[in-house]
Protein backbone atom coordinates (compact mmCIF):
# COMPACT_ATOMS: atom_id res chain seq x y z
CA UNK A 1 0.00 0.00 0.00
CA UNK A 2 3.18 2.52 0.53
CA UNK A 3 3.50 2.71 -3.10
CA UNK A 4 0.19 3.35 -4.28
CA UNK A 5 -0.64 6.81 -1.70
CA UNK A 6 2.10 8.29 -3.64
CA UNK A 7 0.70 7.55 -6.71
CA UNK A 8 -2.92 8.72 -5.81
CA UNK A 9 -1.28 11.80 -4.23
CA UNK A 10 0.38 12.87 -7.20
CA UNK A 11 -2.87 11.95 -9.36
CA UNK A 12 -4.61 14.74 -7.16
CA UNK A 13 -2.51 17.00 -7.47
CA UNK A 14 -2.79 16.68 -11.52
CA UNK A 15 -6.71 16.35 -11.62
CA UNK A 16 -6.56 19.57 -9.21
CA UNK A 17 -4.58 21.45 -11.08
CA UNK A 18 -6.46 20.53 -14.25
CA UNK A 19 -10.02 21.20 -12.56
CA UNK A 20 -8.52 25.00 -10.91
CA UNK A 21 -7.46 25.78 -14.61
CA UNK A 22 -10.62 24.74 -16.41
CA UNK A 23 -13.03 25.89 -14.34
CA UNK A 24 -11.38 29.69 -15.11
CA UNK A 25 -10.90 29.89 -18.50
CA UNK A 26 -12.79 29.19 -21.90
CA UNK A 27 -13.39 25.65 -23.28
CA UNK A 28 -11.23 26.62 -26.00
CA UNK A 29 -8.25 27.28 -23.38
CA UNK A 30 -8.74 24.91 -21.23
CA UNK A 31 -8.78 22.30 -24.64
CA UNK A 32 -5.15 24.41 -25.30
CA UNK A 33 -3.83 23.58 -22.33
CA UNK A 34 -5.15 20.27 -21.83
CA UNK A 35 -3.01 19.12 -25.41
CA UNK A 36 0.31 21.16 -24.48
CA UNK A 37 0.37 19.40 -21.28
CA UNK A 38 -0.30 16.17 -23.02
CA UNK A 39 2.17 16.75 -25.52
CA UNK A 40 4.96 18.20 -22.60
CA UNK A 41 4.45 15.14 -20.70
CA UNK A 42 5.04 12.79 -23.63
CA UNK A 43 8.06 14.41 -24.48
CA UNK A 44 9.43 14.29 -21.01
CA UNK A 45 7.91 10.20 -21.25
CA UNK A 46 9.81 9.58 -24.57
CA UNK A 47 12.98 11.83 -23.92
CA UNK A 48 13.70 9.96 -20.84
CA UNK A 49 12.84 6.61 -22.02
CA UNK A 50 15.92 7.00 -25.06
CA UNK A 51 17.80 8.76 -22.61
CA UNK A 52 18.12 5.83 -20.32
CA UNK A 53 17.67 3.02 -23.43
CA UNK A 54 20.89 4.50 -25.30
CA UNK A 55 22.86 4.86 -22.03
CA UNK A 56 22.17 1.18 -20.64
CA UNK A 57 21.95 -0.74 -23.96
CA UNK A 58 23.29 1.06 -26.56
CA UNK A 59 20.29 1.29 -28.73
CA UNK A 60 16.90 2.63 -29.36
CA UNK A 61 14.09 1.32 -30.77
CA UNK A 62 15.59 -2.15 -30.86
CA UNK A 63 18.80 -0.47 -33.00
CA UNK A 64 21.88 -0.45 -32.40
CA UNK A 65 23.12 3.49 -32.21
CA UNK A 66 26.46 3.32 -30.40
CA UNK A 67 29.07 0.48 -31.11
CA UNK A 68 29.38 -2.56 -30.55
CA UNK A 69 32.39 -2.40 -28.57
CA UNK A 70 30.44 -0.01 -26.23
CA UNK A 71 29.98 -1.35 -22.62
CA UNK A 72 26.41 -0.65 -21.45
CA UNK A 73 25.52 1.11 -18.25
CA UNK A 74 23.53 -1.16 -15.99
CA UNK A 75 22.62 1.68 -13.68
CA UNK A 76 20.77 3.63 -16.49
CA UNK A 77 18.51 0.29 -16.60
CA UNK A 78 17.52 0.29 -13.41
CA UNK A 79 15.51 2.63 -11.31
CA UNK A 80 17.37 4.70 -9.83
CA UNK A 81 18.74 5.51 -13.07
CA UNK A 82 15.22 7.08 -13.97
CA UNK A 83 15.19 9.51 -10.89
CA UNK A 84 19.69 10.06 -12.17
CA UNK A 85 17.79 10.85 -15.77
CA UNK A 86 14.99 13.17 -14.71
CA UNK A 87 17.32 15.23 -12.40
CA UNK A 88 19.36 15.75 -15.67
CA UNK A 89 16.20 16.67 -17.55
CA UNK A 90 15.25 19.09 -14.50
CA UNK A 91 18.80 20.86 -14.31
CA UNK A 92 18.83 21.44 -18.00
CA UNK A 93 15.02 23.13 -18.03
CA UNK A 94 16.64 25.46 -15.06
CA UNK A 95 20.06 26.22 -17.48
CA UNK A 96 17.59 27.11 -20.22
CA UNK A 97 15.31 29.43 -18.49
CA UNK A 98 18.21 31.10 -16.73
CA UNK A 99 20.10 31.76 -19.87
CA UNK A 100 16.25 32.75 -21.67
CA UNK A 101 15.91 35.31 -18.93
CA UNK A 102 19.53 36.71 -19.22
CA UNK A 103 18.55 36.99 -22.82
CA UNK A 104 16.00 38.81 -21.89
CA UNK A 105 17.18 41.37 -19.75
CA UNK A 106 20.32 41.52 -22.11
CA UNK A 107 17.95 42.64 -25.01
CA UNK A 108 15.69 45.35 -23.31
CA UNK A 109 18.85 46.74 -21.73
CA UNK A 110 20.28 47.04 -25.07
CA UNK A 111 17.62 48.59 -26.13
CA UNK A 112 17.50 51.12 -23.37
CA UNK A 113 20.99 52.43 -24.08
CA UNK A 114 20.20 52.75 -27.66
CA UNK A 115 17.31 54.95 -26.79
Amino acid sequence: MGVFIPLIVVNCIIMGRVEAFASKQSVVSSIADSLGMGLGYTWVLVGISAFREILGNGTFAGIQVLPQSYQPILFFILPPGGFFVFSFFISFNIWMKNRMQKAALKGIVVNKEAA
